[in-house]
């Protein structure tokens, strides 16, 4: 048994994945496609697309929070950083694979801050709110100080176009052999340009629908 399939969390996983496949977005029903499609790869208007999307719960699918959970007990992760945290699904798998490794902090970013509160509640909801920091506002202020020194495990999940921006963020803090996973990644094709090519330092491979995963190599 583990703390990802026991009381409280696996019953509140599951009701959270109920209300987020209700939820709707009037305000991003009004825009067009081909304006979702824009602001989905602009790195200058993030901020009001993500403003558009506060009511959706853009969590990760079941299968890819199993494979979080996998990932990060293998690798023993203690410190773990998340860029989009929304309303706290991604953040509660990875926090149960820390309370099976025994410990640790993950560090999170959400720039709604209706998000953050709610996503807060539901990590004391599911008893890993003494493991979990996340940071409001903008990825780009708060993920740029105060890191922990050696990072396991970095989860990309926000928007897709400052990927490549965030992990300059946290690079340096890559320990050798920690992963790299990042969801959505047809939207941020500099991303993957960096990832995969070798002179970087990262082995990295395109993994089930859009998710690419990349190790940090010494």
């Amino acid at each position: 048994m583990t703390t990802l399939t026991t009381e409280p969390l696996a019953s509140l996983i599951e009701r959270l994945y109920t209300q987020a496949s209700a939820a709707t977005s009037p305000a991003l029903d009004a825009v067009s496609a081909e304006e979702r499609e824009r602001l989905m790869h602009s790195r200058t208007e993030y901020l009001e697309l993500y403003g558009l999307l506060k009511d959706l719960w853009l969590p990760v699918s079941r299968d890819t929070g199993k494979l979080l959970y996998m990932l990060a007990r293998n690798c023993n992760a203690k410190a773990i950083v998340e860029f989009g945290t929304s309303f706290g699904l991604s953040t509660l798998h990875l926090a149960a694979a820390l309370r099976d490794n025994g410990g640790g902090v993950l560090i999170g970013s959400e720039f709604e801050p209706s998000k953050v509160a709610l996503a807060r509640r539901h990590f004391v909801e599911g008893g890993v709110s003494d493991l979990v920091q996340i940071r409001e506002g903008d990825a780009l202020q708060s993920l740029a100080a105060d890191l922990p020194h050696a990072v396991d495990l970095l989860l990309l999940d926000g928007a897709k176009a400052l990927y490549r921006d965030v992990l300059n963020l946290v690079e340096a803090h890559l320990r050798p052999g920690a992963l790299v996973i990042a969801d959505n990644t047809d939207y941020c094709p500099e991303y993957l340009a960096y990832v995969r090519a070798p002179q970087n330092g990262y082995l990295s491979v395109p993994f089930a629908d859009d998710i690419e995963l990349s190790m940090r190599l010494g």
